[in-house]
């Protein structure tokens, strides 16, 4: 499967696909109003970061705990359920008169069922297509991502200007209630990938064996650590120039979207296993031109191909599969999820800790350059093609 046509023929890959999208919007928007909100209230780099980007950590809790049940829920009923309670709990935190302890507390609650989302939806996508339509789904996946974050930071930027950051939470609440719409009625029902119940010790047992594989570890780290720093310096878009952050996330958006489609469509597999880390390299090295504070010119061209290298994130998912026995597979892909958003919350939080004690400029630049130094020291560990698992 090598074209998007042969993709959108294939049966349900079109409802995922437009359920994805309506979650990533509303996710956009609603967390650039969250950000927006939480920083004109309080003031703190710090807070407005983890406003944005800290529902990820709270995926932690239920990457130890709920996992399991990403391979042992249908995945219908999962998906529209979990967007209902995204809708749900976003409405809530527009609540006027909310205090901040509880905008976080909604941030824990919805992280913790985020965990599972990854995992059901990723693992559906592994269902839908055969083996080799993967990585060509998967950047499809990634570009209405992008393509969403563009338009959702746009609309997200104009809405916060005129309607205030509570109506535009409000918008998000009702974008993830199109995604359970679509979900409901556009998926067939299906049953769970593995049997048994899920519980707090099967999802350990699972993440334990998944962990125990060297060649498995090292794609994890690669997906996780390097992307997660270079998010944190994302997260500073809003303190580092409040007046264009819409601008800066959507020319992040454009670069990632370019990377997912250049990457996903037109790399042959032989090339796969040696572009991952000179694409997580692309990725950290323009984010250290905003030490010299640089022009909006300048820092709107070094977002951009930056955050190409995103596209990495394909390449060593396809090699996460290789590695993945199938009944695992929801699993795998959802405890990669987990991790990577997790991370992604870490890196906010480091980033909003540097920039209370220095400078949003001088907190990006030494993110990007922690990003560096992790993707080379996990290069030796990657170097070499694993094995393949045997599926059964």
């Amino acid at each position: 499967m090598r074209t998007y046509r042969e993709l959108f023929r294939t049966p349900e890959f079109g409802p995922l696909f437009l359920t994805s999208s309506a979650q990533v919007a509303a996710q956009t928007v609603s967390g650039l109003a969250l950000g927006v909100m939480i920083y004109s209230s309080t003031g703190s780099p710090l807070l407005s970061s983890l406003a944005m980007f800290g529902q990820p950590l709270a995926q932690l809790i239920g990457a130890t705990t709920l996992l399991s049940a990403a391979d042992r829920l249908p995945p219908r009923a999962a998906l529209a359920g979990l967007a209902l309670l995204f809708g749900l709990g976003t409405a809530a935190q527009a609540v006027p008169g909310m205090p901040v302890w509880g905008v976080f507390a909604l941030v824990v609650v919805l992280g913790v069922a985020a965990s599972l989302g990854g995992g059901v939806r990723y693992g559906l996508l592994n269902e839908v297509l055969p083996r080799e339509g993967f990585v060509l789904g998967r950047s499809v996946l990634n570009m209405a991502a992008g393509a969403m974050q563009i338009i959702g930071f746009a609309l997200g930027g104009a809405l916060v200007a005129t309607l205030s950051a509570r109506g535009t939470l409000l918008t998000g609440a009702g974008l993830y209630l199109v995604g359970a719409v679509v979900a409901r009625f556009g998926l067939t029902g299906r049953p769970p990938r593995a049997s048994g119940r899920p519980s707090a010790a099967e999802t350990w047992r699972n993440n334990a064996k998944l962990w125990s594989s060297p060649p498995r570890r090292y794609v994890y780290l690669a997906l996780w650590v390097p992307n997660g720093l270079i998010v944190g310096c994302e997260s500073l878009f809003v303190p580092y120039d409040p007046a264009h952050a819409g601008v800066l996330f959507a020319f992040a958006a454009v670069g990632m979207l370019a990377g997912d489609a250049i990457t996903g469509r037109f790399v042959p597999p032989r090339w796969r296993v040696r572009l991952d880390a000179p694409l997580r390299l692309l990725l950290a090295a323009p984010f250290l031109v905003f030490a010299l504070d640089p022009a909006l010119p300048v820092v709107l061209a070094a977002v951009t191909i930056g955050t190409f290298g995103y596209s990495a994130t394909l390449l060593l998912q396809d090699r996460l599969m290789a590695l993945t026995p199938d009944d695992l597979s929801g699993h795998a892909l959802g405890l990669h999820s987990s991790g990577m958003l997790a991370m992604q919350g870490v890196g906010a939080a480091l980033a909003g800790a540097v920039a209370e004690w220095t400078t949003a400029s001088t907190a990006i630049a030494v993110m990007a350059a922690a990003s560096v130094a992790v993707t080379l020291a996990l290069a030796p560990g990657l170097r070499a093609r694993p094995p393949v698992t045997n599926p059964a």
